[in-house]
């Protein structure tokens, strides 16, 4: 389009064409149709609205170096979202059918893909929603899944580049045997408040600990947690974190680039210890960290002593963009050819 400036696009949300849905009654899943409206209609006393009956997914489309585009790892946000509906009990959309509907939509709003080299993307968001009218505390018998695009840039304002986070020892994102594993909006509205006291008090975003101990990292903000200490990826194992598809992908590059990976507790006191750290998810791709604080206990970890991305980020970043944009190999299958 060109009314869009793409190298100044942030990440919010530009009007699209079109999206795909598709409604769920009576025990199954109905035709996926096409839609030019933004609006959805749903009853006042629908679940989604009132009890959280609700889980999405994260995903990015890419212009590449070829002309061609790319999504990125669609299969995973599939089985995830399969993941977050038995986790709240919401009926598991079918993986071709979820696969097929977002191919669709990222055709069908191909004019929107950001060009190569502008660094924006195109954001893919699927939406699962419970919409029957029910004042009881239980699972809807209706659904309504939609999937919709819209260009986006750079998560944090100064894109690959440092970052300081703040550790929130009186929030809690998540409990341990809660919904933190799932992708559903009851997390991200747990993470508001102290998302905005740290924003306020000029970091980029905050960090949590375990909600049983207070000892251990869990997530940053809403994106997963690495460190590299002595030629070793190491992130957060935790019931209560969200599996990121980015880490996932970072911990096989990683063992690529000869790195050991390491998923284990990370207690706060090894911040200390990393040579770099940073935050990973789909807006963000990696944002490293340049310093932790934790006010409470009044201590600074400073990560990067010179205020820029550290070497192994800075690789790993670069691997994962390559394959993104097709100017590297695919080996691992993690990307969907759209010749459009």
């Amino acid at each position: 389009m060109e009314n869009i400036d793409y190298k100044e696009l942030g990440f919010g949300y530009v009007k699209t064409d079109y999206n795909v849905r598709c409604r769920y009654a009576d025990g199954a899943w109905g035709v996926p149709y096409v839609s030019e409206s933004e609006e959805v209609s749903i009853p006042i006393a629908a679940s989604c609205l009132h009890y959280g009956q609700e889980a999405f997914e994260g995903m990015k489309a890419f212009r590449g170096v070829d002309g061609k585009v790319r999504i990125f790892r669609m299969r995973d946000g599939a089985r995830r979202l399969q993941s977050s509906c038995r986790g709240i009990v919401m009926p598991e959309l079918p993986e071709e059918m979820f696969c097929g509907m977002v191919k669709q939509v990222v055709e069908l709003n191909a004019k929107y893909i950001p060009p190569y080299e502008s660094g924006a993307a195109l954001y893919i968001r699927p939406l699962l929603i419970g919409t029957t009218a029910q004042v009881g505390v239980k699972p809807a018998k209706e659904y309504l899944f939609i999937v919709f695009v819209t260009p986006v840039g750079p998560y944090f304002p100064n894109g690959f580049g440092i970052s300081d986070f703040v550790i929130m020892r009186d929030y809690d994102r998540a409990a341990p045997l809660g919904t933190g594993r799932y992708k559903v909006g009851g997390n991200y509205a747990a993470g508001m408040l102290p998302n905005h006291i740290a924003h306020k008090q000029g970091y980029a975003g905050e960090f949590y600990l375990d909600a049983k101990e207070k000892r251990f990292i869990d997530e940053c903000g809403a994106a997963n947690f690495f460190g590299i200490k002595d030629g070793a990826y190491i992130t957060p194992a935790s019931s209560s974190i969200l599996p990121s598809i980015t880490n996932k992908t970072l911990m096989q590059l990683a063992r690529g680039l000869g790195l050991r990976v390491e998923q284990r507790p990370v207690a706060e006191e090894e911040l200390a210890e990393l040579e770099e750290a940073g935050a990973c998810g789909t807006a963000a791709v990696i944002s490293p960290i340049g310093r932790i604080d934790d006010p409470v206990r009044g201590v600074s970890y400073q990560i990067s002593k010179d205020g820029q991305p550290g070497p192994w980020s800075t690789k790993l970043y670069k691997a994962i963009r390559a394959i993104q944009y097709g100017e590297a190999p695919d080996t691992h299958a993690w990307t969907t050819l759209l010749d459009i």
